[in-house]
């Protein structure tokens, strides 16, 4: 019997490729994505993508629409999403998918097709991203620039939004790990999340991370000092 090949390449990268606008919901390459299936049409992807030897399907945010319950079907989508693999998967007694998506491979929207059972489908452009496949971000990355600066900016951040967490185990994370699961797991703008998400690299990213703190402490911290005047 033939042995199926277990690992994706470049080469086997689809033409095509599901996607499932959500906004907020940002995938990177390397990272992780849990996701709570419940509306039929979704339903179809996942089935649909656990059909196929790839089981991807790509995360991509809607352009001005912030309410996933208000997304209708012509919404206009960012051009740059995320092609994620299906690598964990049960089904619920009330018939809901929970899934985990392993972030792939960037990708830039060449065209829409014609929705498919209800949901919609692209022509993905992966060449401006194959070095996410090529050379991926791993534990191992090499250093970032400026984690130190990253690291006071997010617990500034933290103090002023009143948010807990453990800062020893951001001062112990790998730096291409705590910069991409900052940028997937922290309440930002669909904004800011979707310019996180086309940095060319995790410098780039911890860069603009730092801005984005540094600046949402500053008006935050401004507000509360002025409340208090």
């Amino acid at each position: 019997m033939p042995e199926r090949p277990r690992t994706l390449s470049p080469e086997r990268l689809p033409a095509e490729l599901a996607v499932f606008p959500l906004p907020g919901a940002m995938l990177l390459p390397g990272g992780e994505l849990p996701l709570n299936i419940f509306e039929p049409r979704y339903l179809n992807m996942i089935e649909d993508a656990l059909a196929r030897p790839d089981r991807l399907i790509g995360m991509i945010q809607p352009v001005a629409e912030n309410d996933e319950r208000l997304i209708a079907d012509g919404v206009t989508l960012y051009d740059v999403g995320c092609a994620g693999r299906i690598t964990q998967f049960a089904e619920t007694a009330d018939g809901r998918y929970v899934i985990t998506l392993d972030g792939v491979i960037r990708f830039r929207v060449a065209r829409e097709l014609d929705m498919f059972d209800g949901y919609r489908r692209v022509v993905p452009d992966f060449t401006p991203y194959i070095e996410d496949m090529t050379r991926p971000v791993t534990p191992e990355s090499a250093p970032v620039a400026g984690r130190d600066a990253l690291i006071a900016a997010i617990a500034r951040y933290f103090e002023i939004k009143g948010i807990e967490a453990d800062m020893s185990s951001i001062d112990d994370a790998p730096d291409a790990l705590l910069v991409n699961t900052l940028a997937m797991t922290c309440p930002l703008e669909p904004g800011e999340k979707q310019a996180l998400l086309e940095c060319p690299d995790t410098d780039g990213r911890a860069e603009l991370l730092r801005r984005i703190f540094e600046i949402a402490a500053h008006a935050d911290g401004a507000v509360a000092h002025g409340t208090r005047q």
